[in-house]
Protein backbone atom coordinates (compact mmCIF):
# COMPACT_ATOMS: atom_id res chain seq x y z
CA UNK A 1 0.00 0.00 0.00
CA UNK A 2 1.12 3.37 -0.70
CA UNK A 3 -0.60 6.55 0.13
CA UNK A 4 2.34 9.20 -1.03
CA UNK A 5 0.80 11.99 -1.56
CA UNK A 6 -3.02 11.39 -0.07
CA UNK A 7 -4.53 13.07 2.92
CA UNK A 8 -5.76 10.68 5.91
CA UNK A 9 -8.33 11.86 8.44
CA UNK A 10 -8.67 9.95 11.36
CA UNK A 11 -11.34 10.28 14.23
CA UNK A 12 -10.43 9.54 18.04
CA UNK A 13 -6.60 9.01 16.86
CA UNK A 14 -4.78 9.64 20.67
CA UNK A 15 -5.28 6.16 21.64
CA UNK A 16 -6.69 2.73 21.20
CA UNK A 17 -7.71 1.89 17.52
CA UNK A 18 -7.25 5.25 15.82
CA UNK A 19 -4.08 5.98 16.93
CA UNK A 20 -2.98 2.15 15.45
CA UNK A 21 -4.97 3.10 12.31
CA UNK A 22 -2.88 6.87 12.27
CA UNK A 23 0.58 5.46 12.56
CA UNK A 24 -0.41 2.92 10.19
CA UNK A 25 -1.45 5.32 7.77
CA UNK A 26 1.31 7.73 8.50
CA UNK A 27 3.89 4.48 7.33
CA UNK A 28 2.05 4.03 4.26
CA UNK A 29 2.74 7.34 3.19
CA UNK A 30 -0.26 9.52 4.26
CA UNK A 31 -0.08 12.68 5.75
CA UNK A 32 -2.39 12.09 8.28
CA UNK A 33 -4.66 14.70 10.29
CA UNK A 34 -5.06 13.09 13.83
CA UNK A 35 -8.18 14.48 15.31
CA UNK A 36 -8.88 14.10 19.25
CA UNK A 37 -10.32 15.78 22.20
CA UNK A 38 -6.62 15.01 23.88
CA UNK A 39 -4.15 17.14 23.15
CA UNK A 40 -1.57 15.11 25.08
CA UNK A 41 -2.17 12.22 23.20
CA UNK A 42 -1.92 13.62 20.39
CA UNK A 43 1.53 15.08 20.99
CA UNK A 44 2.61 11.58 21.69
CA UNK A 45 1.23 9.97 18.73
CA UNK A 46 2.76 13.05 16.56
CA UNK A 47 6.51 12.29 18.00
CA UNK A 48 5.42 8.17 17.59
CA UNK A 49 5.33 8.54 13.77
CA UNK A 50 8.28 10.22 13.55
CA UNK A 51 10.41 8.88 11.12
CA UNK A 52 7.35 7.28 9.19
CA UNK A 53 7.09 7.59 5.28
CA UNK A 54 3.99 10.38 5.74
CA UNK A 55 3.07 12.36 8.65
CA UNK A 56 0.91 13.18 11.72
CA UNK A 57 -0.53 16.39 11.91
CA UNK A 58 -2.42 16.56 15.91
CA UNK A 59 -5.63 18.74 15.57
CA UNK A 60 -7.29 18.70 18.89
CA UNK A 61 -11.25 18.66 18.06
CA UNK A 62 -14.50 18.02 19.91
CA UNK A 63 -16.88 16.21 17.30
CA UNK A 64 -19.89 17.20 19.07
CA UNK A 65 -19.00 21.00 17.25
CA UNK A 66 -20.18 19.43 14.19
CA UNK A 67 -20.07 22.12 11.87
CA UNK A 68 -15.97 22.02 12.72
CA UNK A 69 -16.06 18.33 12.11
CA UNK A 70 -17.14 19.13 8.51
CA UNK A 71 -14.91 21.79 8.18
CA UNK A 72 -12.01 19.23 9.37
CA UNK A 73 -12.99 16.80 6.42
CA UNK A 74 -12.43 19.08 4.24
CA UNK A 75 -9.47 18.33 1.39
CA UNK A 76 -9.49 14.59 2.66
CA UNK A 77 -8.69 11.31 0.69
CA UNK A 78 -9.29 8.70 3.55
CA UNK A 79 -11.40 9.15 5.96
CA UNK A 80 -11.14 6.69 9.48
CA UNK A 81 -14.67 7.22 11.44
CA UNK A 82 -13.57 5.75 14.46
CA UNK A 83 -14.00 7.63 18.15
CA UNK A 84 -16.48 6.81 20.00
CA UNK A 85 -17.54 6.38 23.80
CA UNK A 86 -19.18 4.13 25.98
CA UNK A 87 -21.68 3.84 28.64
CA UNK A 88 -23.30 0.34 30.37
CA UNK A 89 -26.47 0.74 32.00
CA UNK A 90 -30.27 -0.33 31.77
CA UNK A 91 -32.15 1.72 29.55
CA UNK A 92 -34.62 2.64 32.29
CA UNK A 93 -31.38 4.18 34.13
CA UNK A 94 -29.69 5.18 30.84
CA UNK A 95 -29.08 9.33 30.71
CA UNK A 96 -30.96 10.91 27.87
CA UNK A 97 -28.23 13.45 27.67
CA UNK A 98 -25.46 10.58 27.22
CA UNK A 99 -27.72 8.97 24.65
CA UNK A 100 -27.89 11.99 22.87
CA UNK A 101 -23.83 12.30 22.79
CA UNK A 102 -23.27 9.19 22.09
CA UNK A 103 -25.11 9.27 19.39
CA UNK A 104 -23.84 12.99 18.06
CA UNK A 105 -20.19 12.09 18.49
CA UNK A 106 -20.47 8.11 16.63
CA UNK A 107 -23.47 8.71 14.08
CA UNK A 108 -24.06 12.43 13.62
CA UNK A 109 -20.50 13.31 13.58
CA UNK A 110 -19.73 10.74 10.90
CA UNK A 111 -22.05 11.75 8.53
CA UNK A 112 -20.85 15.41 9.06
CA UNK A 113 -17.41 14.46 8.41
CA UNK A 114 -18.62 12.51 5.34
CA UNK A 115 -20.19 15.29 4.26
CA UNK A 116 -17.27 17.36 4.24
CA UNK A 117 -14.58 15.17 2.44
CA UNK A 118 -17.03 14.07 -0.53
CA UNK A 119 -16.83 16.93 -2.70
CA UNK A 120 -13.34 16.63 -2.74
CA UNK A 121 -13.16 12.43 -3.21
CA UNK A 122 -15.72 13.06 -5.88
CA UNK A 123 -13.67 15.97 -7.89
CA UNK A 124 -10.49 13.75 -7.65
CA UNK A 125 -12.63 10.32 -8.82
CA UNK A 126 -10.74 8.61 -5.76
CA UNK A 127 -11.96 8.25 -2.27
CA UNK A 128 -11.72 5.43 0.66
CA UNK A 129 -14.15 6.34 3.63
CA UNK A 130 -13.61 3.36 6.60
CA UNK A 131 -15.90 3.39 9.11
CA UNK A 132 -14.73 1.79 12.77
CA UNK A 133 -18.65 0.03 13.23
CA UNK A 134 -17.85 -2.98 15.73
CA UNK A 135 -19.50 -6.60 15.94
CA UNK A 136 -22.50 -4.32 17.97
CA UNK A 137 -23.24 -3.51 14.75
CA UNK A 138 -24.40 -6.20 13.78
CA UNK A 139 -25.93 -7.82 16.94
CA UNK A 140 -26.77 -5.82 19.71
CA UNK A 141 -26.24 -6.57 23.36
CA UNK A 142 -27.39 -5.57 26.58
CA UNK A 143 -27.27 -2.20 28.63
CA UNK A 144 -25.39 -0.77 25.41
CA UNK A 145 -28.63 1.52 23.54
CA UNK A 146 -26.75 4.24 22.69
CA UNK A 147 -23.44 2.12 21.73
CA UNK A 148 -25.45 -0.75 19.67
CA UNK A 149 -28.42 2.04 18.55
CA UNK A 150 -25.41 4.13 16.87
CA UNK A 151 -23.33 1.14 15.41
CA UNK A 152 -26.30 0.23 13.52
CA UNK A 153 -27.21 3.64 11.96
CA UNK A 154 -23.36 3.94 11.47
CA UNK A 155 -23.85 0.56 9.20
CA UNK A 156 -26.46 2.47 6.90
CA UNK A 157 -24.93 5.57 6.55
CA UNK A 158 -21.89 3.52 5.29
CA UNK A 159 -24.00 1.54 2.78
CA UNK A 160 -25.62 4.87 1.40
CA UNK A 161 -22.22 6.14 0.92
CA UNK A 162 -21.25 3.82 -0.52
CA UNK A 163 -24.20 3.39 -3.26
CA UNK A 164 -24.00 7.19 -4.02
CA UNK A 165 -19.98 7.27 -4.13
CA UNK A 166 -19.46 4.34 -6.36
CA UNK A 167 -20.20 6.29 -9.36
CA UNK A 168 -17.28 8.79 -8.29
CA UNK A 169 -14.55 5.43 -7.63
CA UNK A 170 -15.63 6.20 -3.66
CA UNK A 171 -15.37 3.23 -1.46
CA UNK A 172 -17.19 3.21 2.17
CA UNK A 173 -17.03 0.30 4.40
CA UNK A 174 -17.46 -0.67 8.01
CA UNK A 175 -14.29 -2.61 10.22
CA UNK A 176 -16.19 -4.55 13.06
CA UNK A 177 -14.20 -5.42 15.85
CA UNK A 178 -15.39 -7.55 18.52
CA UNK A 179 -13.79 -6.73 21.86
CA UNK A 180 -9.99 -4.50 21.52
CA UNK A 181 -7.54 -4.23 24.32
CA UNK A 182 -8.15 -0.65 24.28
CA UNK A 183 -9.02 1.86 27.19
CA UNK A 184 -12.59 1.98 26.27
CA UNK A 185 -13.05 -1.33 27.19
CA UNK A 186 -11.25 -1.75 29.81
CA UNK A 187 -13.17 1.05 31.43
CA UNK A 188 -16.04 -1.01 30.84
CA UNK A 189 -15.42 -4.24 32.72
CA UNK A 190 -16.53 -2.18 36.33
CA UNK A 191 -19.61 -0.91 34.24
CA UNK A 192 -20.49 -4.34 33.00
CA UNK A 193 -19.52 -6.43 36.38
CA UNK A 194 -22.36 -3.85 38.21
CA UNK A 195 -24.56 -4.41 35.27
CA UNK A 196 -24.21 -8.52 35.56
CA UNK A 197 -23.55 -8.31 39.40
CA UNK A 198 -20.53 -10.15 39.13
CA UNK A 199 -17.05 -9.71 39.83
CA UNK A 200 -14.73 -7.28 37.68
CA UNK A 201 -12.31 -10.52 37.16
CA UNK A 202 -14.88 -12.55 35.59
CA UNK A 203 -16.27 -10.24 33.13
CA UNK A 204 -13.63 -10.68 30.58
CA UNK A 205 -14.64 -14.63 30.04
CA UNK A 206 -18.08 -14.80 31.27
CA UNK A 207 -19.58 -11.50 29.42
CA UNK A 208 -17.18 -9.90 27.32
CA UNK A 209 -15.83 -13.05 25.42
CA UNK A 210 -18.58 -14.98 25.98
CA UNK A 211 -19.50 -15.57 21.99
CA UNK A 212 -16.32 -15.19 20.80
CA UNK A 213 -14.77 -18.79 19.78
CA UNK A 214 -11.64 -17.17 20.32
CA UNK A 215 -11.04 -16.22 24.08
CA UNK A 216 -8.66 -13.19 23.65
CA UNK A 217 -9.05 -9.24 22.87
CA UNK A 218 -8.55 -8.08 19.41
CA UNK A 219 -5.01 -5.82 19.25
CA UNK A 220 -5.45 -2.24 18.11
CA UNK A 221 -2.80 -2.97 14.82
CA UNK A 222 -4.93 -6.35 13.45
CA UNK A 223 -7.66 -3.44 13.10
CA UNK A 224 -5.40 -1.56 11.29
CA UNK A 225 -4.54 -3.64 8.71
CA UNK A 226 -8.31 -3.77 7.76
CA UNK A 227 -8.47 -0.32 7.71
CA UNK A 228 -5.33 -0.05 5.64
CA UNK A 229 -6.64 -2.95 3.29
CA UNK A 230 -9.74 -1.52 2.25
CA UNK A 231 -7.52 1.79 1.12
CA UNK A 232 -5.51 -0.83 -1.06
CA UNK A 233 -5.73 -1.53 -4.77
CA UNK A 234 -6.81 -4.93 -4.28
CA UNK A 235 -10.03 -3.44 -2.53
CA UNK A 236 -11.16 -1.55 -5.19
CA UNK A 237 -14.52 -3.66 -5.78
CA UNK A 238 -15.17 -3.71 -1.97
CA UNK A 239 -17.71 -1.34 -0.81
CA UNK A 240 -21.36 -1.20 1.08
CA UNK A 241 -20.09 -3.98 2.99
CA UNK A 242 -18.92 -4.95 6.84
CA UNK A 243 -15.17 -6.58 7.25
CA UNK A 244 -16.05 -8.37 10.60
CA UNK A 245 -12.97 -9.00 12.89
CA UNK A 246 -14.86 -10.81 15.72
CA UNK A 247 -13.36 -14.05 16.68
CA UNK A 248 -16.20 -16.25 15.48
CA UNK A 249 -19.14 -14.29 17.50
CA UNK A 250 -21.59 -13.58 14.25
CA UNK A 251 -20.80 -17.48 13.38
CA UNK A 252 -23.78 -18.62 16.07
Amino acid sequence: MDLTGRTALVTGAAGGIGRACALRLAAAGAKVRAVDRDAAGLEELADAARGAAGGVEPQVLDLTDLDAAEQAAAGTDVLVNNAGLQLVRPLQEFPPDVFHTVLTVMLEAPFRLIRGALPHMYGQGWGRIVNISSVHGLRASPYKSAYVAAKHGLEGLSKTAALEGAAHGVTSNCVNPGYVRTPLVERQIADQARAHGIPEERVLSEVLLQDSAMKRLLEPEEVAEAVAYLCTPQASFVTGTSLVLDGGWTAH
